[in-house]
């Protein structure tokens, strides 16, 4: 049996950011940034694992879209318990440095896996960047294979070959979907408890091989074609004001009750 994982490395939102001058996506032309692994795809990642261990006969894999720094995001993944780590080399677009589309995400990896008969693929809900929630999918219709999203809860049945998701709704509520086989499933945070890499693991990963599948494509997801574009960025604007009150108790309580009178809060 075969899983495929597909993680995105994002940003490290710790990192001191700025806009670059195109307006366009993060300033990194010193190198400074910090990146990591999405943390839903963590949990993506880490519900394989746990099949893995149940089913000594699975094998995981990982893949990756993006320019050559992915690879560490990969070898990382490979010390939480992969097997083998896929990167698609996609160097970052000229007219939106940093921003690869859904489309072109998904396509990209639809393209690897279909040749390649995977029984189960599964991804994180959605991406702390973009935060679209359309990767899975988008897959998903590429392969023409059943799909469910915000998985709270799995059970693989390998003797029916069915997966059982419960899948988290608005309002607290839940959803039970049986899907056959090949399937994909986007992963919820809180289903698991991710793994720590372990030293053995990461050993490993500093000598294993990532194949890396140079991409060509470029121009077939030009703006225009398919995909999207970014035109600007921003960084949200301050909506309110904050007004610190110093003294003592009595003090502050007095000109906080002033305050609220002269917003009309209070009679």
């Amino acid at each position: 049996m075969k899983i495929l994982v597909c993680i995105k490395q994002v940003l490290e939102s710790a990192s001191a950011l700025e806009i670059n001058t195109e307006k366009k996506w993060i300033a990194d032309d010193d190198g400074s940034i910090e990146y990591r692994m999405n943390r839903f795809d963590e949990y993506a990642l880490e519900e394989a694992v746990l099949i893995k261990e149940r089913f000594p006969d699975v094998s995981v894999d990982v893949v990756s879209v993006g320019p050559d720094r992915v690879k560490d995001t990969l070898k990382r993944a490979l010390g939480k318990g992969a097997d083998n780590a896929i990167h698609i080399n996609y160097p970052e677009p000229q007219y939106d440095p940093g921003y690869i589309d859904s489309h072109t995400v998904s396509s990209l990896i639809a393209e690897y896996a279909a040749p390649k008969q995977f029984d189960l693929i599964f991804a994180g809900v959605m991406s702390e960047d973009g935060m679209h929630c359309m990767v899975g999918p988008l897959i998903a219709a590429s392969l023409c294979i059943p799909c469910a999203v915000s998985v709270i809860k799995e059970e693989l049945n390998r003797e029916e070959k069915t997966v059982t998701a419960d899948c988290e709704m608005e309002g607290g509520m839940s959803e039970k979907a049986i899907l056959e086989l090949p399937a994909l499933l986007t992963i919820q945070s809180g289903i698991n408890h991710p793994r720590y890499p372990s030293l053995s693991n990461m050993l490993r990963s500093k000598s294993q091989k990532i194949l890396t599948i140079d991409s060509d494509d470029s121009d077939k997801f030009s703006p225009g074609k398919k995909g999207d574009t970014v035109f600007s960025i921003s960084f949200p604007e301050r909506a309110t004001d904050c007004t610190m009150i110093d003294g003592t108790a009595d003090e502050k309580a007095e000109r906080l009750l002033g305050i609220l009178r002269e917003k009309t809060l209070i009679k």
